[in-house]
C-alpha cells in the first residue's frame, strides 16, 4: 500500500464536514499545506442542514457546493480524496481506501497516510433502531447524493401525478416524514412551499395541497421535543397552516415500500418516505481500536481527545491519546460541566475553534491551555421555507431564552449559512458569494426541475 507524509507538522483532519473543514481552513492560512491535510470520501462540501432545501428542490446542489481543491488551494492545506478505512495509533497512520468510478474503474489506489496529529469528524449516518424496512424503503438526508434522490423521485412522481390527474385519476403523491426533529420539520415545510411552486412549472393539474400530501410522524408527545415548549407549539401551528399532517405519540413498526404502519396498527401511504428520526456514528469508528459508545461515537476527554481504551497498555495519557482527536457528530463529548454536547453544527463549530487554538498554541511553541471545553448553546432556529421560521435565544444567564419568529428569526436563520462560509471563504468571497446566488436565484426557477 502507498504511503504518504502529512508533512512537519502532521495535522491530519478526517472529514470535511462543517467543523472538520473549518477547521483545516483555519489551520491551514497559519501554518500551510505541508502541515495540514484533509481526508474525506467526496468531492465537494454542502453544509449538511441545508440539505432539506436541496431535497426539495429549493437549492442547487451545483451552486451550493464548493469543492475540496479549491479550497485547498485558497486556503492552505491539502486535500486528500478517499474514505477512511483503518487507524494504526502506535505507528501513526491511517489507512484511506481507492477511489473508483460509478464502473468500478480505479482512480486513486489504497493509501497510507502518516500523521502526527489525527482529527477524526466524520459526522453520523441515520439510526433505525432496528425497524424493519426502515434501511430499504426510506431516504435518509445523510449525504447530497440521498438529497439528490429524493429530489429526482419527487419530480418523477409529481410528473406521474399530473399525467394520472389528466385522465381523471385523482391520486396523488404521499410522502411521509419520520421523526419530529428539526431535520423532519423544515423538509416538511420546505417541501409544502415546494410542491406550491412546482405547480407554476408545468404541474397544471395539481393542487398543492390537496395533492401532495404530507404526513409528519413523531414518537415523542411534541415535535421539536429538545427545544422549549413554546418553540414547539409554534412550529405546530405553522405546520398545520400548511395542510401538514402531524401525528405525534407514534411509534413506527415497519415500514414498506408503499406504506408505514405505527405499533398502534395504523398505516400511512408513502409514495416517499424520509427517516428522520434519529442518527448515530458511522459503522467503521468500531474498528478503529479506540473507544465508543452505544450510538458509536468515538469517547473523548474534556480536551476533546480520543480516550485510552480500557486495558491497553502504553498509552500516553491517563485522560486520552495526546496526538488523536474527534468533534462533532461522531464525538461523544461531555465538557467539564457535565453538558453533552449536542449533534449540531453549533457544537462542531465551537469545537473546531477550540482545537484550532491547541495546535496554533502547539505551532508556535507556546504552553497548552489548561482550560476544557465548555459548550454554549446559543439557542435553535427552525426554518419553515423562505416564509418563517422560529426558534430560541439562550441569553449569557444559565436558563435565560428567547421565543424570536418572523422575518427577525428568518434573518438570523440565514445568518448561520452565511458565518459558515465566513469562516471557509472569508468576509469578502462570502459577501460576493451571497450576492452572487441572490441575483441568480432571481433570473432562474425557483426550484429545480432538472
Amino acid at each position: 500500500m502507498q504511503t504518504e507524509k502529512a508533512g512537519e507538522a502532521g495535522i491530519v483532519i478526517v472529514g470535511g464536514g462543517a467543523g472538520g473543514l473549518e477547521l483545516a481552513c483555519k489551520l491551514g492560512r497559519k501554518l500551510g499545506p505541508g502541515r495540514v491535510a484533509l481526508v474525506d470520501s467526496r468531492p465537494f462540501h454542502v453544509w449538511k442542514p441545508s440539505l432539506h432545501e436541496v431535497a426539495a428542490g429549493t437549492l442547487d446542489i451545483h451552486q451550493e457546493g464548493m469543492s475540496y481543491q479549491m479550497l485547498a488551494h485558497d486556503s492552505g492545506f491539502t486535500f486528500v480524496y478517499g474514505a477512511l478505512t483503518g487507524l494504526d495509533a502506535a505507528r501513526k497512520r491511517i489507512d484511506i481506501a481507492a477511489v473508483t468510478t460509478d464502473a468500478g474503474e480505479q482512480v486513486l489506489p489504497p493509501r497510507a497516510l502518516a500523521f502526527d496529529s489525527l482529527v477524526i469528524s466524520v459526522g453520523s449516518t441515520a439510526n433505525y433502531f432496528g425497524v424493519p424496512g426502515a434501511a430499504e424503503h426510506t431516504i435518509a438526508l445523510n449525504t447530497t447524493e440521498d438529497a439528490e434522490r429524493f429530489r429526482m423521485g419527487l419530480l418523477t412522481l409529481l410528473t406521474l401525478a399530473e399525467q394520472k390527474k389528466t385522465i381523471g385519476d385523482n391520486a396523488g403523491l404521499d410522502i411521509v416524514i419520520i421523526g419530529g426533529g428539526a431535520t423532519g420539520v423544515e423538509l416538511a415545510a420546505e417541501l409544502r412551499e415546494a410542491s406550491g411552486v412546482y405547480t407554476a412549472y408545468g404541474f397544471n393539474q395539481l393542487r398543492a395541497a390537496r395533492d401532495v400530501r404530507i404526513t409528519l410522524l413523531e414518537g415523542s408527545p411534541r415535535i421539536l421535543a429538545p427545544l422549549p415548549e413554546r418553540v414547539s407549539a409554534a412550529a405546530l401551528a405553522l405546520l398545520r397552516e400548511r395542510a401538514i399532517r402531524v401525528v405525534t405519540a407514534c411509534r413506527v413498526s415497519a415500514i414498506a415500500p408503499d406504506h408505514v404502519t405505527d405499533t398502534n396498527g395504523n398505516v400511512y401511504p408513502s409514495h416517499l418516505c424520509v427517516w428522520a428520526a434519529g442518527i448515530r456514528a458511522p459503522q467503521m469508528l468500531s474498528g478503529l481500536g479506540l473507544p465508543v459508545n452505544k450510538g458509536g461515537q468515538i469517547e473523548v476527554d474534556s480536551f476533546l481527545r480520543a480516550k485510552v481504551r480500557e486495558g491497553r497498555e502504553g498509552q500516553e495519557g491517563r485522560e486520552g491519546q495526546a496526538d488523536i482527536y474527534a468533534l462533532g457528530d461522531c464525538a461523544a463529548c461531555v465538557d467539564a460541566d457535565g453538558v453533552a454536547a449536542p449533534p449540531r453544527a453549533q457544537a462542531a463549530h465551537q469545537q473546531a475553534d477550540f482545537l484550532a487554538d491547541i495546535f496554533l498554541r502547539r505551532a508556535r511553541g507556546k504552553a497548552p491551555s489548561d482550560k476544557p471545553f465548555r459548550y454554549r448553546d446559543y439557542g435553535s432556529l427552525v426554518s419553515f421555507g423562505h416564509s418563517g421560521t422560529v426558534g430560541s435565544l439562550m441569553g449569557s444567564l444559565k436558563g435565560l431564552s428567547w421565543f424570536v419568529e418572523g422575518a427577525l428569526a428568518r434573518l438570523m436563520y440565514g445568518s448561520l449559512h452565511l458565518l459558515h462560509h465566513r469562516a471557509v471563504l472569508g468576509t469578502l468571497r462570502t459577501a460576493l458569494l451571497a450576492l452572487a446566488r441572490f441575483l441568480i436565484k432571481r433570473n432562474t426557477a425557483l426550484v429545480k426541475l432538472h
